[in-house]
Formats: C-alpha cells, structure tokens, sequence
C-alpha cells in the first residue's frame, strides 16, 4: 500500500500497479473512467499471483477495486480477483487503514469495516490463514507474552503496572554517552516528532549541511524515501534507510553522524557511528533506490527499472512517528504518546519496535485506554477459526468424543480458544459434558481437569478447534 514499502521489496504500490488514481472506486473502473497502461494489458491477462503486504492498511473499497479491475482485465472475469491468486501479508492488530473523518459517514454505510477482510469480493473469495508463530525480534518470553496481551488486549492490573515501571520522565533520552545508547522516541504524531527532531538540531553546535537528492526517470513523490534536502549536523541522530551490501547496518539501525567529508575521489560521505553493541564506525555514500515496473517479456513476467532517487540513506532519528517505526527494529525507545493514543493497535506497535523490555521508556504512563483493539478484527480472527474447526470437526462429533474420554478415562490434548482470540494448547481429563448459559445464550460446555493448570475448568465445546488423544496416559 505504500511507497516505501514498495520500494524496499523492489515491488510497486497497489495505485501503481493498476494505474489506480487517489480517487480510485470501483464504479469509476466499471464506467472505465479508470482504464489499465496500454503497455500491461497482456501482463494483466498472464497474472497468476499478486502478493499485498502490509494488508492491515488496505482498505475494503481499494480491495474492491482491484477485484473489478482484474475480472475486467485478468485472466478470468467469471472468478474473484480475475482467477489471480492473492495472498495477503501482515498482522491487523497493528495500525488501520485510514479512512477520513470526511470519508467515515459514506463509507461505513458500504462497508462493516475499513478492514480488508470487509470487502465486498471477500463473500466469494474464502481465506485460509497461515499464521507464523516464532517470534524473532523479542528472545525474552516473558516480554513477549506481555505483548500478546497488548496485542489483544487482555491486559490484567499487574500487567499494567509492570509497563509503568518503565515510566522514566527525568531521563534524558539522547545522551549518546549514556550507558544505555541511543534513543529514539516514537511519537504519536508528525507534529510532534518534527518538533523534537528540529529542535535537537538546532541545538547542535557546528554548521548546518544540506545534502539535495537526485532523482532520475519516473520516480513519483509517493516513493521518495528520504527528504530531497536533508538538512543535518555533526552529531545529529540518523536512521539509516537501507540494507548494507557489507551487513554493516540494516534498514532502521540508528547512529551518530561523526563527519561529513570527501574521499579521495571528491566523493562526500558520512562518517556514522552505530548503536549497535559494537559501536562500529562505519561509511556512508549516498545510496540509490530504483524504482520497477512490471511488464510482459515473451510471455514471462519480468521487473524493469524506470527511475532513481539518489541521496543520503538517513533521515534524522531522534523521534519519528509510530506509524512509520512499523516494520522496523530498535534496541531503546522512548514512547511519547502525547495527549494518548489515538488508533487500535499503536501502543502495541510502539512496544513491539522494541527488542527487551528494558529497552522500553516511556514518557508518561499508559492508561488502560491507551491500549486499543478493534473489535472487528476480534469478530474477523475468531469467526474463521470457529468455521475452520466446524469443517474438520463439527460440534457433535466433538460431543462424542468427549463422551467417549470420558467414558474411557482418556486425557484428551485441546487447542483452545480463548475470549481473547488468543490459542492455548492444553492436556484435559474430560468428567461430563452440558450446557452453560452466557449473557442469555446457551452453549455446550465440558467440565475437565486440567492437567497444566492443576484444577477444574469449564471449557465451552464450540471454543475448542482441536482436540485428539494425549500420547501421554496413566
């Protein structure tokens, strides 16, 4: 959905793509307002496969949109999406599509969402879902536990506490003498990270540079990944916004601009001194991004550059906005949310960019309303893991084998579902089946000892996605 994203996977922004305008609907592409490159339509036709990442920020009508366009133009006008195969990339517990305020009366009276999974073309089009459960950049678990209930907001009191402690507003968050390194706050908003970041500069002592990009071919606006003229000093924070070819530095590792100087070739670079635990010094050229396209080559679908931003790959870093941090990794923030935060999932994106828990400050303390969910995508989550478990194993085969545990004294291994979308895997010894009643609606319910927690639980029957024989018997 953006350009930066786009640019980083050497792949092109949805509007791109389709040569979608910024007022793209699907009745303009039925009216054929909006009309396919006269250079892609035999790529369209040979489509097999579109990858979306980042499909959190999708919204409904743009999904809409691109299943009108590829049944107009793809291979298959009978299937959704053209009969191209989509595959859908991301976790929706981080930050939302956006919809305006000007735009939320209309649109909510079109869609149950701005979620991608509300589009119109998704009634015909069945997900199957693969979620990837090794998480690699937190290593401690309880830390990661911790931010699962943030993610779902299932936090207790003692949750909330615990993040508290982090509550540090005396610290001087960008002392790059201290023994904790460099900082770089996450802010709520533009305003306040732009703030932050002019005024350190200026505090700077030494001469401003300014460093004026070069841009070749059709590189639109929307893809620039840093300012055209970056204005910095000796000593400002950066983040650096590329992939060394050397892994010297990654897309996001922070450092100090040490020197500003020419090679020997009259060739300007940045001298950086990185944050990471070897506080290696390294050199910085201005770097390219090029741009591709996608086009058709005797029937194979192949990538063409079509232009270039050259600059520096910084952009100063002693605050930047949540939204942007997503997808990148640091190793101390601090987390200034201002007058609090505003949309699901920030909090929750703001604490995971971090690697420990020790690495978390925050500028004031989190109220229980900071942390937010849609409840959406709760109702989204859960109503496919409920339909996937009733296709392996409707309800009242679950009865029966239950009754058959029980009967046999068998311990039965569950995976269970919990209110909070979140999935536990639990060894049980069923004792007798019935029905419970919750907020005037009855469901079946198993009466079990379970064996990790050590006592009797109630378990609802219609929670429990899978269940079979524990390998592990008296």
């Amino acid at each position: 959905p953006t350009g930066v994203a786009a640019l980083n996977v050497k792949g092109q922004t949805i509007h791109s793509f389709f040569n979608f305008y910024v007022d793209v609907t699907p009745q303009k592409i039925k009216e054929k307002t909006i009309k396919p490159r006269w250079d892609k339509t035999r790529l369209y036709k040979r489509l097999d496969t579109i990858i979306i990442d980042e499909v959190s920020m999708v919204r409904a009508d743009l999904l809409d949109c691109i299943d009108v366009f590829l049944r107009m133009h793809g291979p298959d006008s009978d299937r959704p999406f053209g009969g191209v195969q989509m595959i859908f990339v991301g976790d929706l517990y981080q930050l939302p599509p956006v919809v305006t305020s000007q735009e939320r009366a209309i649109f909510s009276s079109f869609y149950q969402s701005p979620y991608f999974f509300s589009a119109h073309v998704m009634e015909s089009a069945p997900l199957e879902i693969i979620e990837l459960e090794k998480v690699y950049r937190q290593k401690d678990p309880d830390f990661i536990d911790l931010l699962n209930r943030i993610r779902n907001n299932s936090l207790e009191e003692s949750d909330l506490e615990r993040l508290n402690s982090r509550h540090a507003p005396a610290l001087h968050p960008n002392d790059p003498g201290s023994e904790n390194g460099l900082f770089i706050s996450l802010t709520a908003t533009n305003r306040i990270a732009d703030e932050i970041n002019d005024a350190k500069l200026r505090d700077l002592k030494g001469r401003f540079h300014v460093s004026k990009a070069h841009i070749a071919g059709d590189f639109g606006k929307e893809y620039f990944p840093t300012s055209t003229d970056l204005q910095f000093k000796t000593g400002a924070q950066i983040m650096l916004l590329n992939n060394d070819s050397k892994k010297r530095w990654v897309n996001g590792s922070i450092g100090i601009i040490e020197a500003y100087q020419k090679d020997e070739e009259g060739e300007y670079y940045l001298d950086v001194a990185l944050q990471d635990a070897e506080g290696e010094t390294v050199q910085v050229y201005p770097y390219t991004w090029e741009l591709y396209r996608y086009s058709l080559d005797e029937g194979v679908i192949v990538t063409e550059p079509v232009g270039a931003f050259t600059q520096f790959p910084f952009r100063l870093a002693w605050a930047i906005t949540i939204h942007k941090s997503q997808g990148k990794t640091f190793d101390h923030v601090m987390i200034d949310i201002g007058q609090g935060a505003f949309a699901a999932g920030q909090m929750y994106v703001a604490l995971s960019r971090c690697t420990s828990f020790e690495g978390v400050y925050l500028k004031k303390r989190i109220r229980r309303q900071d942390i937010r969910t849609d409840y959406r995508i709760h109702e989204f989550l859960t109503g496919y893991h409920y339909r996937l478990s009733e296709s392996e194993m409707p309800l009242k085969e679950k009865i029966v084998f239950i009754q058959k545990a029980i009967r046999e004294k068998t311990r039965v291994k569950i995976t269970y579902l919990k209110a909070n979308d979140t999935r536990s895997e639990r060894v049980i010894i069923p004792l007798r089946v019935g029905e419970e009643t919750y907020l005037g609606k009855a469901f079946p319910s198993l009466k079990a000892r379970c064996l990790n927690r050590g006592e009797e639980r109630t378990f609802r029957v219609d929670r429990i996605l899978k269940m079979e024989v524990s390998e592990a018997q008296d």
